[in-house]
This record gives C-alpha cells, structure tokens and sequence, in this order.
C-alpha cells in the first residue's frame, strides 16, 4: 500500500511539473538511409520527424552488435564495463543490479512500456528485462528469421525449418510477397504500439517501440519492394580498403551462411539484397508513421519528447561485407533525431559528434529527474539548445576478433578492435586482448573518404593525424601495462 501510494503521489508532482513524456523508437541494423541524411531511400515519415527534431550527422554505437549496443546504450554504460562483448549472455548475468534507462524512469513515477524488440532478443528466455516496464513487453521475443508472413488460410511457417542458421543460400534472406503490413513483425508491433499509446496518454510515460527491420530477412511487403527500381539504386563498390589489416572484416556468415558452405555473391544476388534492405527500410518508415500520426491524434505529441535512432549500422555488400560486427563507418555510424518541441532549433541539424551511450543522461536531463552514478556518457541537452555547440570531442566503437556473433557464450576475446571518430578521421588499434599489444592500426580520413577506402595508418604525411587521434583514444582506452 505504502509503495502504490509514493507511486500516486510521483505521478501526481509529475503532472503539476509539467514533464515531458518519452516516445523512444529504436529500429535494428539501420545506417542512415533517409531522405533527411541525404540517401535515395524513401522514408517520409522519419524525413517529417526531422523536420521537428535536431538530427545528429555524425552520431555512433558502442558496438556493431545488437546486445553489447543495446545493453550499452539502456546502461548508459560501454562494453567493457558491463563485460559484455556477445549476443549470447543477458546484461543482468553480469551485472544483476545495474539500472536501466526505462526502470530509472519507472522508479520515478514514469509508466514505462515496451512494444518490439528494445532488449535484446534471448533464445533462452521470453523477458528482454520485465523489471524494467510497468508492463509485460509485447513481441519481444522472436528470431527475426522466424518473421515469415501470416497469411488467413495458410498453415503458420515451420519453425524447425527456419531454425536453420540464416542465409542467402539456406533460408532464402528475401521474399516479396503481396500481404498486408501486419502480415510482420514490424506491423504488429505498430498496432501494438498504437493501443498502447490509447492507453497511457493521460500519464507521464516512457513508451519504448523497437521495429525489427531493416534487419534481415529483406522480406517487405510487396508494395515496398514497389518503390524502388533495382538499376537505379546507388551502385555497390564491395572493394576492401586499401592496406587494412585483415582482422577488420569477418565472413559475414549473419547473411551468407556458415563459411564452409559459402558461394560467391552474384551481382544479382547482391542486387537483390540491397533492393530488399531497401524495402526494409520504406517498409518500417511507414510503421513508424502510424505511430506518429497515433501520438499526433492523442493530444499527448506537445509535451513529449521523441528519440529515433538504430542500435548500429550495416554492411550492403561495401567492403566484401554484409551484416554488422565491424569498426568501419558503415556498421558504426546510426541516424539519431531528438525532438523537443521546447527547444527553438527544430528542424536543425548538428555536426556534433554523439553516441549512443549518450541517450540515457540525455533524456534524464531534458526530462529534469536525477542522473544515476552509472552513466559514462554525456547529456546533449546542450546541442539541443544551440546545435553549433558540442559537447565531446570524440565517439567511440569497438569490437572483438573473434566476433562472437550468436549464440556463443560470453568470453574473452583474443584482440579487440577498439575505434575513435573524431570530426576528420576514424582511427582503429587492434589490441591482443592478454598482453595489450597494438598488432594492427587502421586510420581513415573519413571525412575526405567516407566509404574508407584506404587506409593510412602508415603514411608519413597523416602522423600528427594518427597522434592526435591515438591520444584521445588511449584517454578512453589505455592499453595494459
């Protein structure tokens, strides 16, 4: 009785404090690809989004992978402080007691609910965190090769089957089939979110929606697939940089199956995969346009805040690869919106440079709770306020070779990528994960090179370059002694 009654009188100051509530959108495996940031594919409602948001150009994940991302970003912690570099241990395994960005807003007052995937998805367990929502999570749980359509009058898909290892070559990655929206994940999770919403107007709320595409399978409705003309989409340089180390890429085994069982990728395959990522793309835009037109409806949109962003980036075929698990800027850069109808630079964008594990003290900052002592990253509420502002120096991504990628068990790795982004280059030191050791170095001048092309780790005349950016990185990340 006693706690029902704080939870009362929380919700109560809430209301007459005027704050904010959260509309938190996450989507999986997402570079930018929207009109806003300049790309061929169609996304109007997320370019409608921007319009009332501050976009952050160079914002970047933690890790190109969607557990250690995830974790990182709903901790406001980095990998390597909650020891979590896999896909295969839950974040509370490790670390049973660290707080999480919907459970502080749940602590204080807030209703907190969980629509798709937000957590990370656990083959072994239903609950990404329950302890984290006010209520059970909604499709939270599903392998996204299982997201065949449900179709009135079919048998459901064999899941057996489709327990198989993902792949070009196996399960068959895309499909264009003429079906409704809600035939997927990714519709369902839309209607969901939209009742949802009905439901928690007239309270402050943290309403978390997690989309599953773009991730593969590329598998949109038909009338997605529609939109694009496969020979006119940006053509694919799969060209590995010059001079990198070869522990920068992996063997893409998420799309193209086990590497025993490889085939080479035909130009029409590959071309068949970037059309279907872009169906994906246009296909879970117009998801996140219902929910917007849903919140517009609501009454509720003046006073609450919105966050868009993926969990890390993607490979289309660029560098040999496909999938994520990388340091390069195609897996580690991510589209991120902000919008405060507050602030007065609506519409703007920023060069700033963010990271994900920026997005807790953000919103603890702009919704005026405490910040837990936890928190590694740096609130942007001032960029918000003046986007010429930054607020840090440097992003970083890292990964570990091997990348262990599904269901592995969480152990340690025997080199770790770790990679800085400042606002002209991208610099990488492969480290043995024992000894500290550099063994390998990439720097890109990202800037004048955005597909990384070369590398210049060696080059003479980029020293004062590879120097700078070294520091920085070795104040993040010091090496063993």
């Amino acid at each position: 009785m006693r706690t029902l009654l704080c939870l009362f009188l929380s919700v109560i100051a809430l209301r007459a404090a005027g704050k904010p509530n959260v509309l938190f959108i996450m989507a999986d495996d997402f570079r930018p690809e929207m009109g806003c940031y300049g790309s061929s594919a169609l996304t109007p409602s997320l370019d409608r989004l921007a319009k009332r948001s501050v976009q952050f150009d160079r914002a970047y994940c933690q890790q190109a992978v969607c557990n250690p991302s995830r974790s990182s970003l709903l901790t406001g912690r980095r990998p390597d402080s909650l020891r979590l570099w896999s896909n295969g241990t839950h974040f509370r395994e490790l670390n049973p007691d660290v707080t999480t960005l919907p459970l502080w807003f749940k602590d204080h007052g807030y209703t907190t609910r969980c629509v798709g995937k937000i957590f990370h998805n656990w083959h072994t367990t239903e609950k990404g965190d329950r302890r984290s929502w006010s209520a059970d999570e909604f499709l939270h749980y599903a392998n996204h090769g299982h997201d065949k359509p449900l179709i009135p009058g079919e048998l459901p898909p064999n899941l057996a089957t489709l327990n198989q290892h993902r792949g070009y070559n196996t399960t068959g990655i895309t499909e264009c089939r003429d079906v409704p929206d809600e035939a997927y994940y990714d519709g369902r999770v839309a209607t969901e979110a939209v009742r949802v919403l009905g439901e928690v107007k007239d309270q402050p709320f943290f309403l978390a929606v997690g989309f599953w595409k773009p991730h593969a399978p590329f598998n949109a409705p038909k009338k997605y697939w529609d939109l694009y003309q496969r020979d006119r989409l940006p053509p694919l340089n799969s060209a590995r940089p010059e001079g990198a180390p070869e522990l920068a890429f992996h063997q893409s085994t998420e799309i193209l199956g086990p590497p025993t069982k490889q085939t080479p990728v035909t130009a029409e395959q590959a071309a068949e995969m970037r059309h279907g990522y872009f169906a994906n793309i246009s296909y879970m835009d117009a998801q996140i346009g219902r929910v917007l037109d849903a919140l517009e409806a609501s009454g509720a949109a003046k006073n609450t805040i919105i966050v868009f962003f993926a969990d890390h980036g993607y490979h289309i075929g660029e560098h040999g690869l496909w999938g994520k698990t990388s340091d390069f800027e195609f897996d580690a850069h991510v589209p991120l919106l902000i919008s405060d109808l507050r602030e007065e630079h609506r519409g703007s964008r920023t060069q700033a440079l963010a990271e994900l594990v920026d997005v807790f003290p953000t919103l603890v900052d702009l919704c005026g709770l405490p910040k837990p002592e936890q928190l590694e990253g740096d609130s942007l509420a001032p960029v918000l306020k003046d986007p010429a502002r930054s607020v840090k120096s440097a992003a970083f991504t890292q990964h570990p070779r091997p990348a262990y990628f599904d269901r592995e068990p969480s152990r340690q790795p025997k080199a770790m990528g770790y990679s800085i982004r400042t606002s002209e280059v991208r610099y990488t030191e492969w480290r043995d994960w024992q000894t500290g050791a550099v063994v390998a170095r990439e720097l890109y001048l990202t800037e004048q090179d955005p597909a990384e092309l070369k590398n210049h780790a060696d080059d003479a005349a980029q020293k004062d370059r590879l120097n700078e950016a070294e520091k920085l990185l070795l104040a993040k990340f010091p090496r063993k002694p």
